[in-house]
């Protein structure tokens, strides 16, 4: 296989790109800064497509591996054929190259292996051959010993030979998973038992389910495991067994008389034993990797946007841990995320303590000069929000002052609250007030909080805890790096957690990185980075344009700008007679327009510039310590308050995307129970997925359809007229 080839035509990309894309990877290059810095080598792909390509490189490198594995193993046992080189050759998959190796595996007993130990393997040949003139029961008296005691032995034996051996042909086996997979119904019960220890009827929808599994949803693949795995639910695949059969034999059956019946037997022996089970596990495995590999998806598709949230800088904020009988913990930090303050207060029933909360809240406000409450979305939400509106409209009337508040996910913080991290952070604090420290950070600063919260706790997937944990880290783990490093990161204010994800960078590096920081104070230079202890030049070159220095001693290291691009940088700015002081100061508005005048191509020719790096740099110059992040829209306070019980069918209301998931999405509209919009009342065009549409963080207007006060449950549709 030409896997350069191959990875060409299945991208639709340019061949050149892709060749310097696999040598760029070889070499050791990070997929955010062969993005950002060698556009011209990759036709400009973005880091998602760089990201599936490497993946895909993986697979086809690994599957050649084991071509070659299984080729050696075969002709080691001297019965590699010209046949078997080429089926190899023409597999696409992993399965197709085991089902080919299958008949060579050392095996463990088997009634086919007990047989052949008899002796019996040149009767079940001379049978499978189905010679009409073959007397089956006359040639099976020559193969009678004392541990072949009868006829009818030898033809069992016989029997169990040709089974295997039906049952481990490649073709047979690739020809019954089609069939599985396009004809097959996947079917589901409670297991015996088990309907009413399932009191919340979380597997009800399941207990008489069936579903072909050409069309089955990746969800649904995932509960019925799930259900399964719980021992709630029994699973399985449902075919027309009799056509199966028909399958199983039509390669091997001939018109041979009594030995044809016997190899149909055989077939038919082989299909219920040993290949149905094998098949359906096969099935059911693929049905599970591809609905993991969508959830994943999803995961990503979802994880990106709640990072890239847009942040609330400098804004003095209060944290709010919402809670009942142990009260709501309180922290207040600083621009910058230091912490100034911490209180208890209990305003919440069952106490009610509104009175003694206001006073020390306001108290608070006042010392710290507080311009905004962060608030989260957990337990007691809904009467912390109402106790909060009530504390702001009243400090307005007494002083004047303006006190914002946001509703934010608070999903993960409890996590963080009890990590070995939190704990580091702030020995002396308490899980709870650790939380609420979170929860005010994650508004001056998503990226830079969530980060530190294992991405499955956050709360933006579905299923997440049934994936392949290494396959789902790792893909979580690319979208944290795309992030971070799109983001790009304070080089003196970034903590490890955000370090570590930076290109060309790992925990111990960036630890050195902050001890290096506390020992010789502020960097001044990238260079400096060079004298961290094992940070070296391949790591520099992979990290340096991701890290920024405010306030340095070089204006260029506050951008994107990466340091092999100075000298060009400084040359395209004298070109235009302009300084680095100029871009200091932002006196270069006109840069673009003077370049457009006088000619990219002549202007990126005279820098030894291409003309994709042309237009970054001139970006980068023109907005030095930018924040892309700043042109997304930023959280609205929130003004309405209700609560489940205040919904009626046909309010419409503007609410904030949550979850996007295969079957709908989840709507925060302020009553502490996220609604559902189904797939079907997103819009009225056909979509496949509803993240055509939607993304997290995304304020979008809904119509409430339905409200069930009972089970927590609400209805939503962005289809604004009702039918």
């Amino acid at each position: 296989m030409d896997i350069l080839q191959t990875i060409t035509q299945e991208f639709n990309l340019n061949p050149t790109h892709v060749k310097n894309i696999v040598s760029l990877i070889d070499e050791g290059n990070t997929i955010p800064f062969i993005a950002r810095y060698r556009k011209e080598m990759t036709g400009s792909c973005d880091d998602q497509i760089l990201r599936d390509l490497f993946d895909r490189l993986t697979y086809l490198r690994n599957l050649e591996k084991r071509k070659e594995e299984v080729a050696n193993a075969i002709t080691e046992q001297g019965k590699m054929t010209e046949e078997i080189r080429l089926a190899l050759e023409k597999a696409a998959i992993l399965t197709e190259v085991e089902d080919i190796y299958r008949p060579y595996k050392q095996k463990r007993k088997t009634r086919a292996s007990v047989a052949i130990a008899k002796g019996l393997q040149p009767f079940a040949d001379a049978i499978l051959a189905q010679d009409k003139s073959f007397k089956v029961r006359e040639e099976a008296e020559k193969y009678i010993t004392e541990e072949v005691k009868t006829v009818d032995d030898a033809i069992d034996g016989a029997r169990d030979i040709i089974a295997e051996i039906i049952s481990d042909d490649a073709a047979t086996r690739k020809k019954l998973r089609n069939f599985f997979f396009k004809h097959g119904e996947i079917v589901s019960a409670y297991a015996k038992g088990k309907a009413e220890a399932d009191e919340t009827k979380t597997y009800g929808m399941y207990a008489e389910y069936q579903e072909p599994v050409s069309e089955i949803k990746s969800h649904r693949v995932l509960a019925l495991n799930r259900g399964e795995k719980e021992e709630f639910l029994k699973v399985s695949i449902v075919v027309d067994t009799d056509f199966a059969k028909r399958i199983t034999g039509a390669s091997f059956l001939k018109d041979g008389g009594e030995s044809s019946v016997i190899v149909k037997e055989a077939a038919e022996d082989g299909y219920d034993r040993l290949i149905a089970p094998s098949v359906e596990r096969e099935v059911r495995a693929q049905l599970f990797d591809d609905a993991s590999e969508q959830a994943i998806k999803m995961f990503e598709v979802n994880l990106k946007p709640l990072l890239m949230q847009p942040p609330v800088k400098d804004k003095i904020t209060m944290g709010w841990d919402p809670a009942f009988r142990t009260g709501c913990k309180i922290c207040v930090v600083d621009g910058t995320g230091k912490v100034l303050d911490k209180t208890v207060v209990f305003p919440t029933p069952p106490q009610n303590k509104t009175a003694e909360a206001k006073v020390v809240l306001k108290k608070l406000i006042e010392k710290y000069a507080v311009e905004v409450i962060s608030c989260g979305n957990g337990t007691a939400s809904k009467e912390s929000e109402i106790f909060i509106a009530e504390l702001i409209k009243e400090i307005k009337a007494e002083t004047g002052r303006e006190v914002g508040y946001v509703i934010v996910n608070e999903a993960g913080a409890s996590v963080y609250s009890a990590s070995a991290l939190g704990a580091e952070e702030f020995p002396d604090y308490d899980v709870t007030a650790r939380s609420a420290v979170s929860i005010a950070r994650r508004l001056q600063d998503p990226l830079a909080e969530l980060i530190k919260i294992d991405p499955k706790s956050i709360g933006v997937g579905q299923y997440q805890h049934d994936m392949n944990e290494k396959r789902l880290d790792g893909a979580l783990s690319g979208v944290l790096e795309d992030c971070v490093n799109s983001v790009g990161v304070d080089l003196n204010t970034a903590s490890v957690s955000l370090l570590k994800f930076v290109a060309g960078l790992n925990s111990a590096v960036a630890k050195n990185i902050v001890a290096y920081r506390e020992e010789n104070g502020k960097f001044k230079s990238r260079k400096q980075l060079l004298k961290v202890p094992k940070l070296g030049e391949k790591a520099y070159t992979q990290c340096a344009g991701f890290l920024r220095i405010d306030g340095g001693e070089n204006i260029l290291d506050n951008t994107a700008v990466h340091p092999e691009s100075y000298a060009k940088a400084e040359k395209l700015l004298a070109l235009f007679s302009y300084t680095k002081e100029d871009v200091k100061a932002r006196r270069i508005d006109d840069l673009r327009q003077k370049i457009k005048a006088y000619g990219e191509e002549k202007a990126a020719k005279e820098t030894e510039l291409d003309r994709a790096t042309l237009s970054d740099i001139v970006t980068e110059l023109m907005k030095p310590g930018r924040d892309i992040r700043e042109g997304l829209p930023a959280p609205t306070l929130r003004k309405d308050i209700m609560g489940i019980e205040d919904l009626k069918v046909g309010m419409e209301l503007t609410g904030t995307v949550r979850n996007v998931i295969d079957f709908g999405a989840f709507i925060d509209i302020g009553v502490h129970q996220d609604g559902l919009v189904h797939i079907s009342e997103i819009t009225e065009r056909y979509i496949r997925h509803p993240s055509e549409v939607l993304k997290v963080g995304q304020v979008v207007k809904v119509r409430v359809k339905e409200v069930d006060v009972k089970k927590n449950r609400i209805g939503l549709s962005m289809k604004m007229k009702t039918k």
